[in-house]
């Protein structure tokens, strides 16, 4: 195992103690930052930038150079496999991303086959090398992919958001096809993230951007249980990463998220974290969960803010401060540089021995 020189996010994923609680940003290299926006322009659009491992690089260390954070998160995005399935990924302005060729018949379900990381995904698998390779020992380095069912509700319904009509009703009416698409993403993904981690990747994230959509049941059966088969995976193909969870809108399933053998749970804005560390019983570290939005406020109710969710969580190890959800282009980098002054500033007094 290498030695860094900041291993605090690693520690706290362990809930071992640290001088302060550690921090990053969901989104940390994106629009809100103006040398990300120059990169871009550089690229000539966003799958061009994702796909060159070197601008990868170089916008995944712009915030680390900006700010005092305690990890990197690999620049890439969550439809990386989809779209090497050859689905036809574009990006409309205005619109995000659309699918000119989404799955909607089991046949087009059974000619789907899992991505080769070093072949189709080889250019992710190389950025993570490059960032690894420029982060030396400084921190740590997050891989990540999306979850089965948000993937799912992308390369079905061929954009995101709305009323997600189409894949649920395939979920309702051919659930055993549907199973099958689901069965074929765990694969992708638990193959995809343990090339990651075998590339350079110190922890993986799994974001389940969409599992909030789903009744419980629906949640277990179709989110839950696929991402649950990927850590069973990856704690055999690489053992001993530890693997965060993040469902938006998944308050409510946090205790069997954390049955799931993962090391964190990620907590979005609508879950207490005194509520969430109490349901999970110290079994999980919690990363989370200041509200996006916040960081429109003036820097003093930033502050305020950032006090409010390190009084939530209280005292001890096993706590990430984070976002809600990703951090929104119009963000003033000079607040999200406020919020992570006043964590620096305030969060030691909550690792300090209570005698």
């Amino acid at each position: 195992m290498k030695t860094l020189r900041n291993d605090r996010f690693l520690r706290a994923l362990r809930r071992e103690p640290v001088d302060r609680t550690p921090v990053w940003m969901m989104r940390q290299a994106g629009r809100y930052l103006p040398e990300y926006r120059a990169s871009r322009a550089k690229a000539g659009d966003f799958m061009s930038l994702c796909r060159n491992p070197e601008l990868c690089c170089e916008v995944t260390l712009q915030p680390l150079d900006r700010y005092p954070l305690d990890t990197a998160i690999l620049f890439s995005d969550i439809l990386t496999i989809p779209d090497a399935m050859g689905l036809g990924l574009r990006f409309v302005e205005g619109e995000g991303p659309l699918f000119d060729r989404p799955i909607r018949t089991l046949d087009a379900i059974r000619r789907l086959a899992a991505p080769d990381p070093e072949g189709e995904l080889r250019y992710v698998m190389d950025a993570v090398r490059t960032i690894r390779g420029a982060l030396g020992d400084r921190m740590p380095l997050i891989g990540f992919a999306g979850s089965p069912w948000t993937l799912a509700t992308y390369m079905v319904e061929g954009r995101g958001g709305h009323d997600f009509a189409v894949i649920k009703k395939m979920m309702f009416d051919e659930a055993e096809a549907f199973d099958g698409l689901l069965s074929t993403l765990v694969e992708s993904v638990s193959t995809y993230l343990a090339a990651q981690h075998a590339a350079g990747a110190d922890a993986l994230m799994i974001f389940d951007t969409w599992g909030g959509v789903l009744t419980p049941e629906s949640y277990q059966r179709f989110s839950l249980n696929p991402m649950k088969r990927i850590v069973e995976r990856l704690a055999k193909t690489a053992p001993g990463v530890p693997v965060i969870l993040f469902t938006k809108n998944g308050g409510q399933h946090l205790e069997k998220m954390a049955d799931t053998g993962c090391a964190a749970l990620g907590v979005d804005w609508t879950t207490s974290l005194a509520d969430a560390r109490r349901r999970v019983g110290g079994r999980v570290a919690l990363q989370g969960n200041l509200d996006p939005i916040t960081l429109f406020a003036k820097p003093e109710r930033i502050r305020e803010e950032t006090a409010r969710v390190l009084a939530d969580y209280g005292h001890g190890p096993g706590h990430i401060f984070n976002l809600g959800h990703g951090i929104l282009p119009q963000t003033s980098p000079d607040h999200a540089g406020a919020m992570i002054e006043a964590l620096h500033q305030l969060s030691p007094a909550y690792h300090q021995r209570k005698d």
